[in-house]
């Protein structure tokens, strides 16, 4: 996706604050403008409930809109119904492009399931605990864990040896199956091609999880493929190739 379909992309940012931790709000929100504007900000909660303080010291600074919903009854999640509701009267709006949904909880999978079936994106952002279902219900979903930011060094020191990543067989037969499905007769595969089919089968894939900042990053770590960096028109932008060794 290029800048330019970005700035072009309004969002609308749902966050659920019994299920997201404050602390991530500003690589959030770093991440959620590569993918577009963020038109609308709100958060749902009892704000009222004294373990949202630390939400309350930072909606100011990033402008987020505080929505109070009490608590009514014990064992039922009032705040996730008004976030469903918000989100279906955003929805018929008809003023956005999609949709961020902040929470690892799996209440949200047929709201996912839903804006996807109006033609709207889907991103999904949560804990490593959150339910496949609503996970697998979104376009995109991104681990939270990974949006803290880190210098270069630590990076490097957590990523994963070319024999892990080669042990993982769901990697592996991942990478793989996104190559076969977009090389053409010559055994060669647009890098860029190769990463929409790996997120179209698997919305929580991210070279991040590997600890590579980028998917050709990762690719080359792996060791399982070739790696041809072409030039492309006369402003000599390039455009990397991939093809798997076993070829």
């Amino acid at each position: 996706m290029t800048s330019s379909n970005n700035i072009e992309k309004r969002l609308a940012v749902l966050i659920d604050a019994d299920n997201a931790q404050s602390s991530i709000i500003d690589d959030l929100l770093i991440e959620i403008s590569k993918h577009g504007v963020s038109s609308v900000k709100r958060i749902y909660g009892d704000w009222t409930n004294p373990h949202l303080k630390s939400w309350k010291e930072t909606l100011l600074e990033h402008a987020i809109q505080p929505i109070q919903q009490f608590s009514y009854t014990k064992g039922k999640n009032a705040t996730d119904s008004a976030m469903i509701i918000d989100a279906m009267d955003l929805l018929y709006s008809n003023r956005f492009d999609g949709f961020c949904i902040v929470s690892s909880d799996s209440d949200f999978t047929r709201l996912a399931s839903r804006i996807r079936e109006m033609g709207l994106l889907v991103f999904g952002f949560g804990e490593k605990k959150t339910p496949q279902a609503f996970v697998s219900a979104c376009d995109k979903f991104i681990y939270t864990e990974i949006l803290t930011t880190e210098d270069s060094t630590r990076t490097k020191r957590k990523s994963r040896s070319a024999k892990e990543l080669k042990g993982d067989t769901r990697l592996v037969n991942l990478l793989r199956g996104a190559y076969e499905s977009s090389a053409d007769d010559s055994g060669w595969a647009n890098l860029a091609t190769v990463g929409n089919k790996i997120v179209n089968q698997a919305p929580e894939f991210d070279s991040r999880n590997y600890g590579y900042i980028k998917l050709g990053e990762l690719i080359e770590a792996t060791k399982l493929f070739d790696i041809d960096t072409r030039s492309v028109g006369e402003a000599g932008h390039t455009v990397k190739h991939i093809r798997d060794k076993r070829k």
